[in-house]
């Protein structure tokens, strides 16, 4: 066809022949083009509905690009590895998750004598320990010292436009939106973690609209520099969530070999008069306070037999709402009690276990499911209902009952 040309070269007509073809079919939009026509076409309208105004919609993605390097995206034309680092990642053993709580219960010890008179004000309105409050504080922004440096409209809409969990995002970027909107905070001081939480602690958007609090009395809530308002909100969280005021969170305990560790979790509730009566009692013979003994507590053993017991009251399932992890929740009532109590510790020591990848986990979990157990997920995670199906099937084989995996209980599932 160039070789037809007139008066051309080859070399000369090829350009040309680019050129025109470039003229007919526009380039395709760049990916930051994409997002671009996302947020005026998709994401403008569904704002605009929520009663922000275009002001507020254009300062807050003002100077924001996509954030290409943060996990969970789905880029165009970039292949998710077919296993995943995450797969590949080793299970910790359940005692990893305590070394640095000394930095959480020192801090928390002197912030508890800085804030006297603030936390006794919240622990009479909210009902919340201020040991448990402080603890919080410390576990997720180092009271607040810990650098929590993205953008949260970078973060969020990158998320919104390429996470593979689009939908939440979609509703956290919106509710950042109406905080701008409602409260005039400017969006340049929304930092926010790698997945979009917030301030001091750690709010997603949707949570700071239902549960951030004013704690200075300025008529504002601003979890980004009043410590105040952090502690506040905090508390507010978990007591709108259901804390039960006066009650602990829960006791380290001794479980006698005759009593199955598959009896754990939160949809097997007894009195702690009832556990007793199983030869359950707290470590040290110490007894149980006596307004605890009526009420509803939980067995949980978060490394199975090769660690500490523990019975847990609702109060440790709302630490629960606030991280889902097992170990946040206990890490967060145990330096509560070492900051309020003393250097308390756990009584049981933890015992090795095997290292293991998610994966490992994961196909043992796998194979319990395609026996009937219900495990919670093959997800890698040793959550209390895989750590109980486990025991099931370790008592029905008539072995030693851990309710952890281990490489031989991996072996014998394969």
């Amino acid at each position: 066809m160039l070789k037809n040309l007139p008066g051309l070269s080859f070399r000369t007509g090829l350009l040309a022949f680019i050129a025109v073809l470039a003229a007919i079919a526009p380039a395709k939009a760049s990916l930051e083009d994409q997002y671009r026509q996302w947020l005026a076409n998709d994401l403008w309208p569904a704002a605009r509905a929520q009663g922000v105004s275009q002001a507020t919609f254009n300062a807050a993605f003002a100077g924001t690009r996509l954030k290409l390097d943060l996990p969970d995206l789905e880029i165009p034309g970039k292949q998710a590895p077919v296993d995943g680092k995450q797969h590949q990642a080793e299970f910790r053993a359940p005692s990893a998750y305590f070394q640095h709580i000394g930095g959480v219960v020192s801090g928390g010890r002197s912030m508890a004598s800085r804030h006297a008179s603030t936390l006794a004000a919240i622990e009479k309105r909210y009902g919340v320990p201020r040991g448990i409050v402080l603890a919080i504080w410390g576990r997720e922004s180092g009271f607040g010292n810990a650098k929590i440096p993205h953008d949260a409209f970078e973060v969020l809409g990158t998320k919104a436009f390429l996470s593979r969990r689009k939908d939440m995002f979609r509703a956290e970027v919106l509710a950042a939106l109406k905080m701008v909107q409602q409260s005039g905070i400017n969006p340049r001081q929304m930092k926010s973690s790698w997945a979009g939480a917030m301030g001091q602690p750690q709010f997603m958007p949707t949570s700071y609209l239902k549960f951030a609090a004013d704690g200075d009395g300025d008529g504002r809530a601003d979890i980004w520099s009043s410590q105040a308002d952090t502690l506040a909100s905090i508390a507010n969280y978990l007591a709108v969530h259901g804390w039960v005021r006066g009650r602990d969170w829960g006791f380290e305990v001794v479980l006698p070999d005759n009593v199955s560790c598959a009896l754990e979790g939160p949809d097997r509730g007894r009195t702690i008069r009832e556990w007793q009566s199983f030869g359950i009692n707290r470590v040290g013979g110490k007894a149980f306070p006596a307004h605890e003994l009526n009420g509803e507590a939980f067995l949980m053993l978060p490394a199975g037999r090769y660690g500490p017991a523990f019975l847990v009251t609702p109060n440790f399932y709302r630490l629960k709402d606030y991280n889902e992890s097992d170990l946040y929740a206990l890490f967060v009532g145990h330096a509560a009690d070492r900051i309020m109590y003393g250097d308390i510790t756990f009584q049981t020591p933890w015992r090795k276990v095997d290292a293991m990848t998610r994966g490992q986990v994961a196909t043992m979990q796998r194979s319990l499911e395609a026996q009937g157990f219900d495990v919670g997920g093959a997800d890698g995670l040793v959550g209390f209902k895989t750590r109980r199906s486990i025991g099931v099937w370790q008592e029905r084989q008539e072995v030693l009952t851990t309710c952890f995996p281990d490489r031989e209980l991996l072996g014998r599932l394969r």
